[in-house]
């Protein structure tokens, strides 16, 4: 069956459409992206405004229309922190429903990156091991570890590139001091989470997901999207210290220049090169495989294998899961 997802982020709305088969790999078929840029279209007391809720309902209705064309039985249509963490996301979110009619349905920070762990997982296979994933969003972080399909941990921080670009990164370059600042104080932030994650085992193999590390992966010289998505990339650390004293230094339009940087990126591509650092750092992780499935094809595995709605699978029956341990960082 064709389905679609519709992920509206804190910077871009993006509607895939897969072939899906229960026990078979989600083929896609189209991808259609925009940037909103929502989480720059909050006030002073965390509403999204009116403007905002403006385009926001206009945007998922053309994307619901997209999605009706290209031959979708269903659209699965989630939103993620910046809707989340808006202080009128209920009013929002009715208004998205009444005048497209699509339900919008707000993922927690948790439920992100257990989605994500899933579709790392099934990319790898069992004989990946034990698996630890990290993944930068605009609003969050998620970081996952665990041997099954399920986390055994799932970590949901407030560490997202645009939430640190806006909050610490105003000036463009963002200058030196500011940098260092801000890396003393991702290492001071992630000394529990990493500990917490840590606790269960180190891994066998560590992931990142998300557009941001596959940019930082490519401008530190992996292979361009173009050769496919089963060509081997990664990131190392030492790299990524390399490229962040050259990005750190450029202003948000020269880096936009850069192959594999899109022009709404490239402004918060320096506290995401950061962050990534800080958590490779606080793990004592010297290289991240990048995965090319992340959030969205965690959440269509999901489908094919239950119902969104009924309860979670916790694993395989004899792997004595009771459940991931689940924990949000304010």
């Amino acid at each position: 069956m064709r389905l679609g997802v519709l992920d509206v982020g804190s910077n871009t709305v993006h509607l895939l459409v897969v072939d899906a088969h229960r026990g078979g790999h989600p083929m896609p078929m189209s991808s259609t992206k925009s940037a909103l840029r929502l989480s720059e279209s909050m006030d002073d007391e965390g509403r999204i405004t009116a403007a905002g809720a403006a385009r926001l309902t206009a945007t998922v209705a053309e994307f619901a229309s997209i999605a009706k064309t290209s031959g979708c039985v269903e659209l699965m249509a989630f939103a993620t922190s910046a809707v989340r963490e808006a202080t009128n996301s209920e009013e929002v979110l009715a208004r998205v429903r009444r005048e497209t009619g699509v339900n919008l349905k707000v993922l927690s920070g948790v439920d992100e990156a257990r989605h994500t762990f899933l579709a790392v997982r099934r990319w790898y296979g069992w004989s990946a091991g034990r698996i630890l994933n990290l993944d930068i969003g605009g609003g969050s972080l998620e970081m996952s570890n665990g041997a099954d399909e399920v986390p055994d941990v799932a970590l949901s921080l407030q560490l997202g590139a645009g939430r640190l670009t806006r909050d610490w990164l105003r000036h463009d370059p963002p200058g030196k001091r500011r940098v260092a600042v801000l890396r003393d104080w991702l290492d001071a932030e992630l000394v529990l989470p990493s500990k917490q994650l840590l606790e269960l085992g180190r891994p066998d193999l560590a992931v990142g997901t998300s557009k941001t590390f596959r940019s930082l992966a490519r401008l530190t010289g992996a292979a361009p999207s173009v050769a496919g998505p089963r060509v081997r990339r990664t990131l190392t650390s030492s790299g990524l210290r390399q490229l962040i004293a050259f990005i750190s230094r450029m202003t948000a339009a020269d880096r936009a220049e850069l192959e594999g940087v899109s022009s709404d990126r490239s402004q918060q591509l320096v506290a995401g090169a950061l962050v990534a650092e800080a958590s490779m750092r606080a793990l004592s992780l010297d290289t991240l495989e990048i995965c090319p499935w992340a959030l969205r094809e965690g959440l269509i595995l999901r489908k094919l294998d239950t119902d969104l709605d009924s309860e979670p699978i916790v694993g395989r029956p004899d792997s004595g899961l009771s459940g991931p341990i689940e924990t949000v960082s304010r």
